[in-house]
């Protein structure tokens, strides 16, 4: 539902939308607003990050594109959400009550890679 109502929100906003300086970040910042209304919470930059690595598997140049941020700060944003996440035995944890089981393609890719070469 958040998904199409961004796709609606791009196609309504196209021509400022691509004239950003990065689109995906426009996107991006307008996805992350709407499941902060749906969950009651907003989160962090560090728990987006914990988002899309750990959970998505992105990887810090793709999340850096993404979201609109320089790959330095990506990069150090895990740490900062590990110490968010104090005494729990992760950072995914973090946003584990938000997400859905599944992934992109790829994490889908490897874990049938995974399954095939462990029964092969």
């Amino acid at each position: 539902m958040a998904v199409a109502h961004l796709f609606s929100l791009v196609a309504d906003n196209w021509t400022s939308v691509v004239n950003e300086r990065c689109p995906s970040a426009w996107a991006w910042e307008r996805y992350t607003q709407v499941s902060a209304r749906r969950s009651g919470r907003t989160p962090t930059p560090a728990q987006d990050i914990s988002l899309l690595h750990d959970h998505l598997l992105f990887s810090i140049r793709e999340i850096a594109t993404l979201t609109g941020t320089d790959a330095a700060t990506v990069a150090a944003l895990p740490a900062a959400a590990d110490r968010e996440a104090g005494g729990r035995t992760s950072r995914a944890s973090l946003w584990t009550p938000m997400i859905k089981p599944g992934g992109t393609n790829e994490a889908r890719w490897r874990r049938t890679f995974r399954l095939r070469t462990a029964t092969a």
